[in-house]
């Protein structure tokens, strides 16, 4: 299978593919996981290094970099946060944002430490004693979807295994359709889980221009 559909953005530097829920972002183990993201583009841009990842079930904007030094460049980007990524997704119930303290543009922040929960991986955990410091911002956008659900915007601040949907957990309002993080009516809601990444912002590898890419969830 290829990317066809896929594709929002191409240069000879820079790949940006929209990724559908289901599919992995690189290679599992075994051959019945081989198929995946950055195999289907390498398919047809055998240049196409691996920048960054999303969850298999999470969709949205994705970038890869074509060659080298694009790929040191984009990497270098990600890790000094120059890059901006904004997602939304649907979670459980009604969130009552004013239980949260929120800044002057309305977003809330989760500010919760996390670790690999090691015994039972993939999954991630809250800890204070072992976690990593770990930074989300939300905010809502619609209530009542699907019923008794709210649609939030959200911002990784920092990018830990599973950050968004550790943290939207701990709030006590998981993301719908969430095999490792939501029971219940909140995990069999939908068949798929519902976080898409809607906004990309990154400094161009070469030219170090600003780029703007957004896409639209869908659901």
């Amino acid at each position: 299978m290829g990317v066809d559909g896929c594709v929002v953005h191409v240069d000879p530097h820079l790949l940006v593919l929209n990724k559908p829920s289901g599919l992995l972002s690189v290679p599992g183990r075994g051959p019945e996981n081989a198929d995946c993201l950055s195999a289907r583009a390498q398919a047809m841009w055998p240049d196409a290094l691996v920048v960054h990842r999303l969850d298999m079930g999470t969709s949205g904007l994705m970038c890869m970099a074509r060659g080298a030094e694009a790929q040191r460049s984009l990497s270098d980007a990600f890790a000094q946060r120059l890059t901006h990524k904004r997602y939304e997704a649907i979670v459980a119930a009604d969130v009552d944002e004013s239980a949260h303290p929120s800044d002057a543009q309305g977003w809330h922040t989760i500010d919760l430490p996390l670790v690999v929960d090691w015994p039972n991986r993939p999954r991630s955990i809250v800890s204070h004693a072992l976690g990593k410091p770990s930074v989300s911002r939300w905010q809502v956008l619609e209530r009542g979807v699907m019923g008794q659900h709210t649609r939030l915007a959200l911002e990784p601040v920092t990018g830990r295994s599973h950050q968004l949907r550790v943290h939207l957990q701990a709030l006590g309002h998981p993301i719908l359709g969430d095999a490792l993080y939501a029971s219940g009516p909140a995990q069999t809601a939908t068949s798929r889980l519902m976080l898409h990444a809607t906004h990309l912002s990154l400094p161009h590898p070469i030219t170090g221009h600003t780029c703007h890419w957004h896409c639209a969830a869908p659901f």
